[in-house]
This record gives structure tokens, sequence and C-alpha cells, in this order.
């Protein structure tokens, strides 16, 4: 799963003169929480609703309403943007999104091919990805099959019983734990009985978990 699978490809951005005022008028137009900074072609920043926030004068200011609206319209992005931004390559596994959001705190990695910006991963894409890969609001149940003594082949081995009684395997999971390994599986609802038992009765320890 690439970065490029998940990632949003349409980009709304600003330039480095464009007011707070407008690009907070972006934010709110577009539904969202960050804008790619670009000078021609090149990304040099990138400003965020909390960054905004950040910069403007608290709610406990001495400031008018037409004060603040003239800060507004007279502050730019490049007065108040993140100059040091991290990136992702497009084609950067998902995990690697991930890894670089959480090691630097942040919720957002313009995504980068060479050094042109294709698109935009953020926090709720990655979420998004997760419900996807396990299948979430697709049709079906989650079975779950518990290994406790790991070996090469147990995957392999699963599915061979399932296909030898024309049984499918809709989406599949791994979770490690510390003594052992959960498999779970998302099949068909009208083959989840079988699918249990079949796996049963071929020695694997099965868990069914309920909707």
């Amino acid at each position: 799963m690439s970065v490029a699978d998940y990632m949003t490809p349409r980009l709304v951005v600003v330039s480095p003169k464009t007011t707070i005022s407008v690009a907070v008028e972006l934010m709110k137009k577009n539904a969202i929480h960050r804008l790619p900074v670009m000078a021609g072609h090149r990304m040099v920043g990138i400003i965020t609703h909390g960054i905004i926030q950040r910069a403007m004068p608290s709610q406990a200011t001495s400031l008018s309403v037409y004060e603040l609206n003239y800060l507004l319209n007279k502050t730019t992005v490049d007065q108040i943007m993140e100059t040091a931004v991290q990136t992702v390559a497009a084609d950067a596994q998902l995990e690697v999104a991930i890894a670089t959001m959480r090691r630097h705190k942040i919720g957002v990695l313009p995504v980068m091919t060479a050094d042109q910006v294709v698109g935009i991963i953020t926090n709720n894409d990655i979420l998004d990805a997760f419900l996807n890969i396990a299948g979430y609001g697709e049709p079906g149940i989650v079975t779950r099959v518990v290994v406790h003594h790991d070996h090469v082949g147990v995957i392999f081995e699963i599915g061979k019983v399932l296909a030898e009684h024309d049984l499918s395997i809709q989406t599949l999971m791994v979770v490690n734990h510390q003594a052992t390994k959960v498999i779970e599986l998302h099949v068909n609802s009208e083959q989840a009985v079988a699918v249990n038992q079949v796996l049963s009765r071929a020695g694997f320890e099965v868990q069914p978990v309920s909707d």
C-alpha cells in the first residue's frame, strides 16, 4: 500500500503573499485545515488552522473586531507559515507516512514526486485507509484465528484449507501479540459458519467475532 493509493491528489494551495483572511476562507470553503504554500511550482511552506490560531491574538485581546479584521487582511501567509515542512514520497509505503507523522507529532504530509507536490495525506486519509484495508462497511463477518506457535506457511495453510472447501477470504489482517499471532479473516456472511467449522476441524483455534 503506497501513499499514492490513499493521498488526496486535489490540491488547494496559496502563495506566500496570500493574506490570512483569504487562507481562512479557502479552508472554510473546501472544508480543510491545511494549505501548502507554493512559489510557482516550488513548495516553500505550509499554513494550517492551528498555525493561524497561534499567530492571532487570543480571545482576551483588547483589539476590536475591526482591528482583528485589519490584522487578518494585512498579515500574509509567509509571515507565519511553517517552512520546515515534513514530506513523504508518493511511492513510499503507507506506514512510512504514519511513522513520520508520529515522530514529528503532525497530522499532514505533502506528497512528493521528485521535487513536485502531487498530493497531500492527512491523519484522516490514514484512518480511511485502515477502514478500507479492514473491509469495514463491506458485507461480511470477521473470524479470528489464534496462532500460539507461529511457523512458516501458516497463512498459506489457512488459505489452502478454505480453498479446498470452495470458501474464500475477502480481506486478511495479522495482529502480533507477545506470544501469539491473531489472523483476522473478513469472510462472506453466508460462508461464515462453514469457514469456522472447516478451520476448527483442521486444528485451528477459531474465535468468531460478533458484529
